[in-house]
């Protein structure tokens, strides 16, 4: 499906029968279909609920475009600096999701989803705050102001605090962007069907039976969690890459909500339903624009359908597990609105 789809977007490319609002958001929705078969592996395959994903999409994002500005000079060739920086955005974004997880995922309950929202705003927030820049003395860290860097006159600023990283490479393309997703899909398809991902279904279903068959239920649920910010990691990378600037205030909560529906939507699961929920859902609010008014409205009858439609045993049981979860949260987010 993804090839099919790739290969038609290059014909249509170079016919130029694409828009340019259309091909501004190809990379876009490579990104956003990698991190909703990422976190379907946490979500579906394990059952749990994590809200994590924008903050190791902001790891992957920031660690990849700081590697790729510092060594822009010593590593001038794309196809090796890029890569690598996708790598290492990946690996980062791992660690932290083995961190995370060592405490996070012997607890049961809602904590998880709690602790990985609560990391995503901690690590939006640190990058804001955070300064960076290097000269001949070495590495200079702040997190209060620019002037408390004392960098050299000749010094070089690569995190400027609230404003971000300024003059990554624009190295990401469609072309590498569906290679991603492929690879994605490759890595996810392979884990599902592999003895681990089978291990990680019976833990799905039952904890109690898969422990008793002498299962290491926190190994199987760590592994699948390190995969899931791996990727997300890799899609930040990319993400990253295909702006001059970078924000951290891109990387909030509506965000891993945002991939958390494309999930939900595509079914609980479904690998196949990430990918295609999550290119209908970017793209519909950009092609509904020129009717701006009634926008919103058919946006939220499209979503309603998609649910009717996509809808599995899976789904409706994640729903209604998870409902009292979300409704706290959200009754946390408006008190801390309100204040």
């Amino acid at each position: 499906m993804v090839i099919v789809a790739f290969v038609v977007m290059q014909i249509l490319s170079s016919g130029g029968y694409i828009s340019s609002m259309l091909t501004g958001l190809l990379v876009p929705l490579c990104v956003y279909s990698i991190l909703a078969v990422s976190l379907n592996l946490t979500v579906g395959i394990l059952g749990e609920l994590s809200l994590g994903q924008a903050g190791f999409m902001c790891v992957g994002a920031y660690t990849s475009a700081i590697f790729s500005i510092v060594t822009s000079e010593t590593i001038e060739n794309v196809w090796i600096r890029f890569p690598l920086a996708i790598l290492i955005g990946g690996i980062i974004a791992a660690v932290f999701g083995i961190l995370i997880g060592i405490p996070v995922l012997r607890l049961k309950g809602d904590y998880l989803a709690v602790v990985t929202l609560a990391f995503g705003e901690i690590i939006k927030n640190v990058f804001a705050a955070l300064y960076l820049g290097y000269d001949s003395k070495g590495v200079h860290v702040s997190l209060k102001s620019l002037s408390n860097l004392n960098l050299e006159p000749d010094g070089k600023l690569i995190l400027n605090g609230p404003q971000g990283i300024s003059g990554t490479p624009n190295d990401s393309t469609f072309i590498i962007g569906a290679v991603m997703l492929l690879i994605t899909l490759i890595i996810a398809y392979n884990f599902v069907y592999s003895r681990t991902g089978r291990a990680v279904m019976a833990i799905r279903d039952n904890v109690i039976a898969a422990e008793s068959v002498g299962l290491n239920i926190t190994k199987y649920k760590l592994v699948t969690f390190a995969l899931t910010a791996f990727l997300a990691g890799c899609a930040g990378a990319l993400y990253s890459h295909n702006f001059y600037t970078l924000q951290a205030s891109k990387f909030d909560y509506n965000l891993s909500i945002l991939i958390l529906v494309f999930v939900v939507l595509g079914g609980i699961g479904s690998i196949r339903g990430s990918v295609i929920a999550a290119i209908v859902l970017v793209l519909l609010p950009e092609m509904l624009r020129s009717i701006n008014s009634y926008r919103m409205l058919i946006y939220s009858i499209v979503l309603i359908v998609m649910m009717i439609i996509t809808s599995n045993e899976k789904t409706k049981t994640f729903i209604s597990a998870n409902t009292a979860k979300f409704k706290a949260l959200f009754k946390r987010e408006k008190v801390k609105e309100a204040e």
